[in-house]
């Protein structure tokens, strides 16, 4: 049972360090889309992932067309503050694709235009938040998906 996390243009080392982490502890894939805005190399990302880096599952593209080609046969759902449905009416399958957008803009308007049906958002409950941390709304997903699947 592995679910596999796309990270798409990522910008802040510690989150994506702490998605790492979070893949490994999940047994997740992780799927890293260019270009990022730090280095795989950096220390920042290095410190979060902490020793885990080396055991990850992970794939890195060139771009979204890049990933989106490669991929084209996969069962993908789209993360989004502009979803219309919570992610707890996502059908979690072995191997589901689950896409989150960049820190600063979240997914590009390309992409969830073009998925409506599979764009989903995690609630928020009050009027003076506008997006939750990257690394977190990750795991809100994952940990999700896993109890879905495992019952």
């Amino acid at each position: 049972m592995a679910l596999n996390i796309v990270l798409i243009e990522p910008e802040i080392p510690n989150n994506t360090g702490n998605i790492g982490r979070l893949s490994l502890a999940t047994g997740s894939n992780l799927h890293l889309v260019k270009p990022f805005g730090f280095e795989i190399t950096d220390a920042r990302l290095k410190r979060a992932g902490l020793d885990y880096w080396q055991h990850l599952n992970i794939t890195t593209y060139e771009s979204i067309e890049d990933f989106f080609r490669i991929n084209k046969e996969q069962q993908m759902v789209f993360l989004s503050s502009h979803g219309k449905k919570t992610h707890w009416s996502i059908n979690f399958t072995d191997n589901l694709f689950l896409v989150f957008g960049k820190e600063s803009v979240g997914l590009p308007k390309t992409i969830t235009d073009h998925n409506k049906e599979n764009l989903f958002k995690i609630p928020m409950f009050s009027e003076h938040i506008r997006s939750l941390n990257l690394a977190n709304a990750v795991s809100i997903v994952v940990y999700e998906g896993l109890k879905q699947l495992s019952i």
